[in-house]
């Protein structure tokens, strides 16, 4: 039995990665799910033993994926005692992701908003998860006296994430980069830090 369910956690594993390189490759609506059964080496009816559909297949990498990125996420935090210096490492750690897997991070940018199910009726509790990161940082800082009383975490978070989101997506889908992701990281925090470091 044990036997069984590794080989079924190792077919489940090389589905999920032969998606990730078929949807940034083709493009979610292009790709079909018999490619993806193709790159994994499993025949196309065995998807159908792990996934409902090419959207579950998203979804799931997703989720898969997304745990992966909160553990690294709170694990860069947790170097720094400072909350100011929490919030540098988060963008850069945010951004420094397109480096080190720029499929995934196309999938998560572009192919992600083309899955009318992933939109429209998937509850994304790992983005926020994620997205309470920032605002757990500004609380922190709040309660430290470094940050601002007067800030809404709440909104603060998502203006934060939507600046990173914006530079991500133009590093992913620009053919021509003229900023680095340190610098991009190192501008996009000290910005927000400047109007929330109390005086």
């Amino acid at each position: 039995m044990k036997r069984k369910n590794k080989k079924s956690t190792d077919k489940h594993r090389r589905i999920i990665a032969a998606a990730v390189k078929v949807f940034a490759k083709n493009g979610f609506y292009n790709s079909k799910v018999s490619e993806i059964a193709r790159a994994a080496n499993v025949a196309d009816g065995t998807i159908y033993l792990y996934f409902q559909n090419k959207d579950d297949i998203l979804i799931t990498l997703f989720e898969e994926e997304m745990q992966r990125i909160l553990d690294a996420m709170r694990a860069a935090i947790a170097e720094h005692d400072d909350p100011a210096e929490k919030l540098k490492a988060f963008a850069k750690a945010h951004l420094s992701l397109l480096q080190s897997n720029a499929e995934l991070a196309e999938i998560i940018q572009v192919e992600l908003r083309q899955s009318s199910k992933f939109m429209k009726e998937y509850h994304n509790e790992k983005f926020y998860e994620y997205l309470n990161l920032i605002s757990s940082i500004i609380r922190e800082g709040q309660e430290k006296g470094v940050f601002r009383k007067d800030i809404e975490p709440g909104i603060a978070k998502r203006a934060i994430w939507g600046a990173l989101d914006e530079m991500s997506r133009y590093w992913v889908l620009s053919s021509t980069r003229k900023y680095s992701i340190a610098t991009a990281a190192d501008e996009i925090s000290s910005y927000f830090l400047r109007g929330m470091l109390a005086a």
